[in-house]
């Protein structure tokens, strides 16, 4: 007799996993999920922000606490999605090797795979969430199109989590994991429009951060949260976003298959 209820999908056995772990160390993480944004905004918007608007013109149009936050929302989930899928992709397959005792099961490499980044996505809903929120109280928020910047950001962690996701899963000690922080996430940190309009880099550099994802991430946050955004400048920057997380989901998966598969 069939009830007609369809099966749990298996991946969301693999994000139950990731989430099961989580239970042990939420607490802390709740916690710097809310500090961190209420220090960057009152040390750089608030603090840093009251020099620039008394010396000098409006950044972006705007006070420099609003032209921030945005971008430090976008920021932030860059840096939540590549720590996420860094050293817990690499320790589930070479030291505790998780991802080999979930084979174990009926959980196919796509399952284990998508399991994870699943993961991945509900930690940086619940961060992006935190942050928006955060932002709303120092009062930035100038437009009801800032929910869309929730999804924004989501997308834009994904954007850095799937690709180093298959990067990851290649390695067997940290060195990569170090230079992609000195060589990639610290320079977009600081050269992708989020302290600064990308504008006032000179001319050489200005199409090498137009072509990071980081800066699709804090224009289309910023447009977002502050109303300015247009529609299809928007619609680029989420096509971009949206491709690279596919192409990084692609990579994975042949990656994740050659390193599993034994």
């Amino acid at each position: 007799m069939t009830t007609g209820l369809r099966p749990t999908p298996l991946w969301l056995r693999g994000l139950g996993y990731w989430a099961y772990q989580y239970k042990r160390t939420w607490r802390s993480s709740v916690t710097t999920s809310f500090l961190y944004p209420v220090l960057y905004l009152a040390a750089m918007g608030v603090g840093l922000g009251s020099l620039v608007d008394r010396h000098s013109h409006l950044v972006g149009g705007v006070p420099y606490l609003d032209f921030i936050a945005p971008g430090l929302l976008a920021a932030t989930a860059m840096q939540i999605g590549a720590n996420e899928a860094m050293y817990p992709v690499m320790g589930a397959i070479k030291w505790v090797r998780t991802y080999f005792a979930m084979l174990a099961t009926p959980l196919r490499v796509i399952d284990v795979l998508r399991g994870h980044l699943g993961w991945i996505a509900v930690r940086l809903m619940a961060v992006s969430a935190i942050y928006l929120g955060v932002v709303a109280a120092f009062g930035v928020i100038r437009s009801p199109l800032a929910i869309l910047a929730f999804p924004a950001a989501v997308v834009t962690g994904l954007s850095f989590a799937a690709p180093i996701a298959a990067f990851a899963a290649t390695q067997d000690d940290n060195v990569g994991f170090t230079s992609i922080y000195r060589l990639g996430l610290i320079p977009l940190f600081l050269f992708s429009g989020t302290f600064f309009p990308v504008t006032e880099l000179p001319d050489w550099l200005r199409p090498v951060a137009y072509a990071t994802p980081l800066y699709h991430g804090v224009d289309l946050c910023r447009g977002l949260v502050l109303g300015t955004a247009e529609l299809w400048p928007s619609i680029g920057d989420a096509a971009y976003l949206v491709i690279l997380t596919l192409v990084g989901y692609r990579l994975a998966r042949a990656t994740f298959t050659k390193r599993l598969v034994v």
